[in-house]
């Protein structure tokens, strides 16, 4: 391998938080530059599964099942052509491999059950360290002399690919996201359980994932594949606005009935008999609630009717996204229904992050900073994702407008503390800044939950209710008076909230009879809205509020410091004349 050849260690890869642990970068034969994935481990064995792309290895002290690390190199290696532009007009070949050098040929690893693996992504065992030099001589035959590393390091990286946008190519089979790590497993474990289920016994998933994590990217992939597979299946949510997006982005491509059979409301199962579905897919089931209906008065519990009236049913999870006083969805209370019901229950979790900027880092900060829960991450500093505090809510109106005139979908979310007042005075505007000149309507009742796929709808003002569970490039927040910050503690008040907002509904009630449980919940639902409303944004979000202190201590969070950790070195390295040779 020649020594001019480039080399990467850790390199983190585009859109999300994965890292490559090596990559060699040169020219192969024919001087078409090229790199090499090597996705290493440390494994002496595994076990074979009987999951496609699946095997069970020593994790963190137990056992684990983890992809297969062929296939773990191979979507690490499409990441980088999906996403990173030089990669593709500059026609660099990215070939992956995986090089375990304590791993004894044993025939489980290299087994013709994980022949496509192979095929994709050779593996390399504690033997085959000349079969790996000889592997990487061809594509690596010459050096680096064009600094590849480099270009695609600082090539343009694609905004991530929007769920919706590519809803209709889906659902027709093709591949439009390819499914990395622990989402992997997730997706090949629900396929494995949908076929074990049966009407003498359930099976129950839960997966809990924070926002951004994939949870209905999965979702959706296992609706196409078990449709495929032949499952009476539907994709459940309770709020309306992913279904309505849906329903418009695969109309043309599909019949209306078709579509309204695959996605259905969490209300619509209070008297579906028992087991009439083999697979229930239940996104954001946070939001489930106990009664159903427009006056809430029909059925006895959303969780209940969901597993009774399935074989299997997956709820993917965030309890940090319950935002209304009714949302009953918990990981105890979807496990005591699934015992209660006689399933069989297994929990997994989505860890991996691609919005925000792919960066873990910035859901942790923001948690920090709305004061959720303590973090290791007190500021911003080194995460990848756009963050601005506006002091003129007109600016960052322009800025998101200039933005989604970019074809990069940009939109403006607040708080519900105004009424909605245009909903039967057209000519009235809802949120109002007099000393900026800013005046914004809430979404048209005509948009409803289209609100985010209409172009002229970047003048309009969402709300958690029109855009939890999507997601756009861009997201400008208004932060209400309902949230505000005084002496560095985050203060909520649900009185400030608009009476015309549902998700608080009877809080009154709730303050009468008990003053200090209303308060906690409040504050519970106030956060996890703001959280949930600024995690909207891929690529950045905006914030204003009218408060001058609370756009203060956002701004100041952005780069508070680190308080240093006290600690005794000791010794760090032999003296340099110990390793001399």
């Amino acid at each position: 391998i020649p020594d001019s050849a480039g080399i990467a260690i850790e390199y983190q890869l585009p859109g999300n938080s994965k890292r490559v642990d090596f990559i060699i970068s040169g020219m192969d034969e024919s001087k078409r530059e090229s790199v090499v994935i090597v996705e290493l481990k440390q494994w002496s064995s595994a076990k074979a599964t009987n999951k496609p792309s699946i095997v069970q290895t020593v994790f963190k002290g137990g056992n684990q099942e983890v992809p297969h690390p062929s296939y773990q190199a191979w979507s690490y290696a499409q990441i980088l052509n999906d996403f990173n532009e030089t990669v593709e007009k500059e026609n660099i070949h990215v070939q992956p491999c995986a090089f375990l050098h304590n791993y004894e040929d044993d025939g489980v690893i290299n087994s013709d059950f994980y022949l496509e693996d192979l095929q994709r992504a050779p593996l390399f065992l504690k033997t085959d360290t000349v079969k790996l030099r000889e592997f990487i001589k061809k594509w690596v035959k010459y050096g680096d002399p064009n600094d590849v590393l480099y270009r695609i390091d600082q090539g343009k990286i694609r905004p991530s690919k929007s769920l919706a946008n590519n809803l209709s190519s889906l659902m027709r089979g093709n591949r439009e996201f390819t499914l990395i790590d622990d989402q992997k497993v997730v997706f090949e474990t629900a396929i494995d359980l949908a076929k074990r289920s049966t009407d003498n016994k359930k099976q129950v998933m839960i997966v809990n994932g924070g926002p951004g994590t994939g949870k209905t990217v999965v979702a959706i992939n296992l609706l196409v594949e078990l449709i495929k597979r032949g499952k009476n299946s539907q994709y459940v949510t309770k709020n309306a606005a992913p279904r309505a997006v849906y329903e418009a982005k695969l109309t043309g491509s599909m019949k209306k009935s078709q579509i309204s059979n695959l996605f259905v409301g969490s209300g619509s199962f209070t008297e579906t008999d028992v087991n009439t579905f083999d697979a229930l897919i239940v996104d954001e089931a946070h939001r489930l609630n106990e009664f159903s209906g427009l006056f809430k008065n029909l059925g006895e519990n959303q969780i209940k009717e969901l597993i009774r009236s399935s074989r299997f049913v997956v709820f993917f999870l965030d309890e940090a996204q319950r935002v209304t006083l009714h949302d009953i969805g918990s990981q105890e209370e979807i496990e005591r229904w699934g015992t209660t019901l006689g399933a069989e229950v297994s929990v997994y979790e989505l860890a991996s992050q691609f919005r925000c900027g792919g960066s873990d880092g910035y859901i942790a900060w923001l948690d920090n900073t709305l004061q959720i829960k303590a973090t290791a991450n007190p500021n911003l500093e080194g995460i990848n994702y756009e963050f601005e505090v506006f002091d003129n809510p007109s600016a960052m109106l322009k800025k998101i407008k200039g933005l989604d005139s970019t074809k990069a979908k940009s939109r403006i979310v607040a708080g519900y503390c105004w009424d909605w007042i245009s909903k039967k005075d057209s000519e009235a505007y809802d949120i109002a800044f007099p000393a900026f000149k800013f005046r914004m309507k809430w979404n048209l009742a005509s948009h409803g939950p289209l609100w985010i796929t209409q172009d002229s709808s970047v003048a309009e003002a969402g709300c958690i209710h029109t855009c939890q569970g999507l997601e756009m490039d861009y997201v400008g927040v208004i932060i209400g008076p309902d949230l505000i910050v005084r002496d560095g503690k985050v203060q909520t008040n649900a009185l400030e909230r608009s009476g015309m907002d549902s998700s608080i509904k009877g809080i009154k009630k709730m303050i009468k009879e008990d003053a200090l449980s209303a308060a906690g919940s409040a504050d519970e639902i106030i956060k996890n809205t703001y959280r949930t409303l600024m995690t909207r944004g891929m690529r950045g979000c905006f914030i204003y509020s009218s408060d001058a202190e609370t756009r203060e201590w956002f701004r100041r969070s952005v780069c508070l410091p680190v308080v240093p950790t006290s600690f005794q070195i000791t010794n760090v390295a032999s003296p340099k004349n110990s390793y001399e040779t």
